[in-house]
């Protein structure tokens, strides 16, 4: 099962007068994940590398910045695909401090920051979400919407018209359960909708 992040951990190293500064943050694709790599350049302007990598949406990603490459995305998107994450950012803000450290040296320094960052993570499991859409009579609205709080959906949007139709989400497990509630005490007068309208 994949976990994602419930808030951003961070962690620095120290190795040979260089300072890695690690993060790791749930992000929800690559977009939010560019933004971030833009902040924290900005926010750390004489740092000599600002290296990430991301596992979102079924998209990765893994950027050197500058270092050699493959000693720095690709070791930290490892530690990502290692600890089954999805859905999380990882980057390193990294301090030069005179010292080469060599490409091993470059992605054990890299791994390490981002591995120590993720033991004071919390992590919390992906559940994948099943959205559902209906329409009531108004008779039926209340009957329905304590369904809804009962099974723990997230109601997405309602809209009152000669209908009341209602949208909603909830874990994919409890979805077939809830469907099945619904028919039995919607007396035939509930109908099932594309969600995606």
């Amino acid at each position: 099962m994949p976990f994602s992040l419930s808030a951003p951990a961070q962690h620095e190293l120290v190795i040979k007068k260089s300072r890695f500064i690690a993060c790791v943050e749930p992000v929800t694709g690559r977009e939010e994940a560019q933004a971030r790599v833009a902040q924290l350049k900005a926010a750390h302007p004489d740092a000599a590398h600002v290296c990430w990598a991301l596992l979102a949406g079924g998209q990765s990603a893994a950027n050197d910045d500058g270092e050699p490459g493959g000693t720095a995305g690709r070791p930290m998107l490892e530690v990502l695909r290692h600890h089954d994450l999805e859905g999380v950012m990882a980057s390193v803000v990294r301090y030069f401090g005179g010292v080469k450290l060599g490409a091993g040296g470059l992605v054990r320094a890299y791994t390490d920051a981002v591995a120590q960052a993720l033991l004071t993570a919390e992590k919390i499991p992906r559940v994948k979400q099943a959205q559902l859409a209906c329409s009531v009579p108004y008779a039926l609205e209340g009957l329905v919407r304590r369904e809804l709080e009962l099974a723990g959906a997230s109601l997405l949007d309602v809209q009152h018209g000669s209908v009341v139709r209602l949208r909603f989400a909830l874990p994919e497990p409890q979805a077939v359960v809830l469907v099945q509630r619904l028919n039995d005490s919607g007396q035939g007068k509930l109908a099932w909708l594309d969600a995606d309208n």
